[in-house]
């Protein structure tokens, strides 16, 4: 779906009136939103997205390295080139695309990023938090991206002032919901779950 294409029917109300739940997760690197959306597909059987995913094919499709500073990189360029909600577009044409009941957007960062989303009926945001030692811990112990295993305090508190990374805390104030995940899985899955209840009771899909 194109830009302007996903634009119009936003602009005409199109997907108000469809139910589904459309949960968005923004929070610092490594604060627990891969945890939480893999409670919501096992559980809820939620579809996934993730900003990053586009990110990665790119990359993918140019045989370059997925570490984290690549991915930062061709972020930044693509919204530098072919403007700010270059990305953002391309997810929410996905999302309206998709007949899913119950869909998981993980990776928000920019404001642009929620812009389109805000506009869909059942669309909420959820913030997470996690202190800086724990979250860098959890970098080093998962090595999701090259480097991670022997990333130093300092070169992950580096990684969290790239351009990419500057404009989650203001995303993060304008969230529905909140979950600290500093806890057990138990407490962190009980949590999901009574936010997923009230969004339900919101739009009457108990």
């Amino acid at each position: 779906m194109s830009a302007a294409a996903c634009k119009i029917l936003l602009k005409n109300n199109y997907y108000k009136t469809m139910a589904k739940i459309i949960i968005g997760l923004t929070g610092r690197i490594a604060c627990g939103k891969g945890v939480i959306k893999k409670h919501l597909i096992t559980k809820y059987h939620a579809k996934d997205y993730r900003f990053s995913t586009i990110l990665r094919d790119i990359l993918d499709r140019l045989h370059i390295k997925k570490s984290r500073e690549n991915l930062q990189e061709i972020s930044t360029l693509i919204r530098k080139n072919f403007g700010e909600n270059t990305l953002a577009n391309a997810m929410a044409g996905d999302v309206l695309q998709d007949s899913a009941e119950f869909i998981v957007i993980d990776g928000i960062r920019r404001m642009a990023d929620i812009q389109n989303l805000r506009q869909m009926n059942g669309f909420k945001l959820i913030r997470v938090v996690a202190n800086e030692q724990i979250r860098y811990e959890r970098v080093v112990k998962r090595n999701e991206n090259p480097g991670d295993a022997e990333k130093t305090l300092a070169e992950f508190q580096a990684e969290e002032q790239a351009e990419t990374e500057m404009t989650i805390p203001e995303v993060m104030e304008h969230a529905d919901f909140e979950i600290v995940n500093e806890g057990t899985f138990d407490d962190l899955e009980e949590r999901i779950d009574d936010i997923v209840n009230l969004i339900k009771g919101q739009f009457n899909m108990n």
